[in-house]
């Protein structure tokens, strides 16, 4: 027995599927799309800044831009102790043009190209420096542009000695001794860690307000940390995760593809509760928030996901169905093919799988409709065998036919646009805002 996984999903979003906008919208734009919500992320950016808030932490709140290419979102982060982390001279421009200040712009990513990090001086952007050479072009180009940039060190986790970003903690000494004698403003250090557990963060972040008292020592200013983001979001009830994997098992897969590696999409804690919990952890018997105030150090986070959690899902209209063949332990099921491409649902292009259960739309009329529910996986329309975009065996309550609409809950953090590309020469998926029942093409994103 294959076993479902539901995803939790926010009123705003059950409304709109179940409105028969939906069919609308897909009329309007003749192939895929994703719907996004602003008012949701504006609410889950507030409950984080208030998460700091209420600690009493001097703190910025970065929407990593990576996560969603959606323009709606800009225009949210434009508030205070708000802004926006980009890492390209297009997502630079893009948050300029959305009215977000410079000052409230991050800039980070591996070796920038002297554009970026120039236009990132510009308009006073925080860079994130990750090894010596880009520091020193950083500073010939400030040399030569008369202008100080506002930087953090990137230091590499202990716990992530192989790891490709960042300065390793014997030579960060004497980076940070190095850029007295730069035209650098040195605000303070990042960093960067896998996985979504609070500790290691808020342990780390300890051990960056000290060395933001020691590079104090020698001249810099040194007033902020970043933690990057991983900050978590759950998918998913507890209990559903919990049967999930204690079943889970190769024939619950077409081909029978069980990835080896996927998103935890059940956890706790999550959100501003994740932050909470990392400005309370203690070390040494201090906390984390207190660490901070003593030193007059802000934090600086970069929730990606977490800001976009509930925000948005994508809409995949049916196009055909036919029986899949079978071998081995693996079910009798389906393959239903659907306009529009994985790439639109990016976790399965990296070898992973979007596992929350997608949701069959039908129109209103039920006439002939009364077959049972099926198991099926899901391909994309395109000439590849490995365009799928879901091989997990899923439940849907009919057979779904051609008109019907597959709605991907809960796409707006990496799945939903990510690795999108215009593969056979088909269009973007274009981004809808919803609001109540009305809609709008969001700004750049017309068919």
């Amino acid at each position: 027995m294959v076993v479902t996984l539901p995803a939790v999903e926010r009123d705003w979003a059950r409304a709109a599927r179940e409105s028969s906008t939906l069919f609308d919208i897909a009329r309007a734009v003749d192939g895929p799309f994703h719907v996004v919500h602003p008012p949701t992320f504006a609410d889950n950016l507030d409950r984080i800044t208030s998460a700091l808030a209420a600690e009493n932490i001097d703190g910025m709140v970065y929407f990593g831009k990576k996560a969603n290419k959606a323009a709606a979102w800009l225009t949210q982060c434009a508030r205070p102790a708000t802004g926006v982390d980009v890492a390209s001279v297009p997502e630079l421009v893009a948050a300029l043009g959305g009215g977000i200040r410079g000052t409230d712009i991050g800039v980070t990513g591996a070796a920038k190209s002297d554009a970026l990090l120039w236009l990132a001086m510009r308009h006073d952007c925080l860079i994130a420096i990750d090894e010596y050479s880009e520091l020193v072009r950083l500073a010939d180009l400030a040399v030569r542009t008369k202008l100080t940039p506002r930087v953090l060190l990137r230091i590499r986790p202990p716990a992530a000695p192989a790891s490709r970003f960042g300065f390793g903690p014997d030579e960060l000494g004497d980076v940070v001794a190095k850029c007295a004698d730069l035209r650098i403003d040195l605000c303070g250090f990042s960093f960067h860690l896998d996985g979504y557990d609070p500790v290691p963060r808020a342990e780390l972040a300890a051990e960056l307000v000290d060395r933001c008292l020691r590079a104090r020592s020698l001249g810099h200013r040194a007033d902020r940390i970043s933690i990057g983001g991983g900050i978590a979001c759950a998918y998913v009830d507890e209990t559903d995760w919990a049967t999930f994997e204690e079943g889970r098992t190769d024939a619950w897969f077409h081909a029978g593809r069980n990835p080896q590696r996927t998103y935890p999409y059940y956890q706790a804690p999550t959100g501003a509760d994740m932050v909470t919990a990392i400005a309370r952890h203690e070390s040494a018997g201090i906390s984390l928030a207190e660490r901070l105030r003593d030193a007059g150090v802000a934090l600086l986070i970069e929730p990606g996901r977490a800001l976009v959690d509930g925000a948005g899902f994508s809409v995949f209209p049916v196009l055909g169905c036919k029986q899949s063949p079978t071998a081995g332990d693996i079910p009798e099921h389906l393959i239903t093919t659907v306009a529009g491409l994985s790439m639109s649902v990016s976790e399965q292009w990296k070898g992973s799988e979007f596992l929350p259960d997608p949701i069959l739309v039908t129109p209103s009329d039920p006439r002939g409709r009364d077959d049972g529910p099926v198991y099926t996986a899901v391909g994309g329309s395109s000439c590849m065998e490995y365009d799928v975009l879901t091989w997990r065996l899923v439940q849907l309550p009919t057979t779904p036919r051609y008109g019907d609409l597959l709605v991907y809950p809960n796409t707006a953090g990496y799945q939903m646009d990510k690795n999108e590309s215009e593969f056979h020469q088909l269009p973007l998926p274009p981004k809808v805002i919803w609001a109540d029942t009305s809609w709008r093409f969001d700004e750049g994103s017309r068919p």
